[in-house]
């Protein structure tokens, strides 16, 4: 850090750090910055010389300087299910990661967020553990209706529900009749609905099929989970959409076949969003072996030109973010000695990965790094309704920020992440992008693999400035 006599110094005002650098990513573009921090807030954000005497600088150089990643789709799985993943190595692989915000999936936790008695159980079960800035989702399953309000009450950022079975029997899916019941207390909340959209009537059919295919290999759990299941479910949900004007969020898509009707909705001005995930944007179908369990997630990871299609609906603003779906297992699960497709837990481990992972598929397309803080920054906080804190450089922001090297190069080697589990078919993989920090709230919470600073992560809650 250098202390530069530039500027006078206002002490009732004067930023307490400013990082600079050559590219920073603002609102404005990419350019060279200076930006100026107070109590862990941003609060301007000025051309690259125009800096207070005698406040410390943290100088960035060529580095990128972009928003702390919002990465809206976690399943953390504590309390109840730690083993699988828990609050404390979820948030130490976000922050390795450059990612500074988390909401976490309302399923796969004991109990699950469907009660504000559960919502409550999991603040409990973060205290002292968060290396990140935390929120959660509620859920909408079967007969909990009468919960939504107070679980929208205590923070909750909206619901998430499942059109088709979840994996876990204590988050039952939902049917159509059900969906019905609870939609007109959303509507009223302005509650956004979170769905994973594939039809169960197609799946039954397709799984049925499914079942008399060899389960090594990967095309039988193409064949179980067909593009036809998500493109069905999408159709049903842009209908609930139109009827109860309800917001609508599509999360993890992976099919795109549906881009069309979305491309549609869009020009309608519905209130429906969609993400995908790095995954889909990395790997083809045709290219995952025989057995490789490491690779299968619902919806599953489909053909090479459907990835093609995905990255031409982020170019175009079909899809509006991305969002890692991060879902580890006990190793033991993934079934690696059987290479069982059918019966192996589906759930890809990430979190720590979405950023260089995202940007070496991007940058090949000729993206450049702005779009990929839109998707990753800019739109996630948009659909969980933190724009006015998190995911851009702006005054009155959280100085939530990341440094990392886009031309830098690495090898992914599972012993250097720190999710619960490493089985990650990333394994082995060379991806750009080195994060070299990441600040929370003006603070540096990882630095060049350490973490000097320990678990400053909140709690956050809807409505909460």
């Amino acid at each position: 850090m250098q202390n530069p006599p530039n500027l006078p110094i206002n002490p009732a005002t004067a930023p307490d750090l400013i990082v600079r650098g050559k590219r920073v990513i603002s609102p404005e573009g990419e350019r060279a910055a200076a930006i100026h921090i107070r109590g862990g807030t941003i609060t301007g954000v000025t051309e690259f010389g125009e800096v207070a005497s005698g406040c410390p600088i943290h100088e960035v150089g060529e580095s990128i300087v972009m928003p702390g990643i919002v990465d809206t789709h976690v399943h953390i799985n504590e309390p109840g299910r730690a083993e699988w993943e828990g609050f404390s190595t979820a948030t130490h692989a976000a922050a390795a990661g450059g990612v500074t915000t988390l909401i976490d999936m309302p399923l796969n936790s004991v109990p699950t967020t469907t009660t504000a008695a559960a919502l409550r159980e999991k603040i409990a079960a973060a205290a002292g553990k968060l290396w990140v800035d935390t929120g959660f989702w509620g859920g909408v399953v079967p007969g909990n209706t009468s919960e939504l309000r107070a679980l929208w009450d205590g923070g909750v950022f909206g619901f998430k529900s499942f059109l088709v079975p979840s994996g876990v029997d204590d988050f039952q899916h939902i049917t159509n009749a059900e969906l019905r019941t609870a939609l007109p207390e959303l509507v009223a909340m302005g509650a956004p609905l979170l769905v994973h959209a594939e039809s169960p009537a197609v799946l039954e059919r397709a799984e049925t099929k499914a079942a008399k295919l060899p389960p090594r290999q990967y095309a039988t759990w193409l064949a179980a989970r067909p593009r036809e299941a998500e493109n069905e479910a999408i159709d049903f949900l842009l209908s609930l959409c139109q009827e109860f004007r309800l917001r609508v969020h599509v999360v993890h898509l992976s099919s795109a076949d549906a881009a069309p009707q979305l491309r549609q909705a869009k020009a309608d001005s519905m209130p429906f969003s969609i993400e995908t995930c790095p995954h889909y944007l990395t790997f083809a179908g045709e290219d995952v072996p025989d057995g490789a369990t490491e690779y299968k997630c619902a919806p599953p990871i489909r053909e090479g030109e459907n990835r093609e299609k995905l990255w031409a609906a982020l170019g175009d603003g079909t899809i509006d973010m991305i969002a890692s779906d991060h879902s580890p297992c006990p190793p033991a699960m993934k079934l690696s000695d059987e290479g069982d497709f059918l019966r192996a837990w589906g759930g890809i481990a990430s979190l720590q990965l979405s950023l260089p992972a995202t940007w070496t598929e991007a940058r090949s397309r000729s993206y450049d790094v702005g779009r990929v803080a839109g998707w990753m920054c800019g739109g996630p906080a948009r659909v969980a309704g933190l724009e006015r804190r998190k995911g851009a450089i702006a005054p009155g922001l959280d100085a939530d920020l990341v440094i990392w090297n886009p031309d830098a190069k690495f090898r992914v080697d599972p012993a250097q992440l720190f999710h619960r589990h490493r089985i990650t078919p990333y394994a082995g993989r060379e991806l750009a992008g080195v994060v070299e920090a990441t600040f929370l709230r003006g603070r540096i919470i990882f630095q060049h693999g350490d973490f000097p600073t320990g678990p400053i992560g909140q709690v956050l809650r809807r409505g909460a400035a």
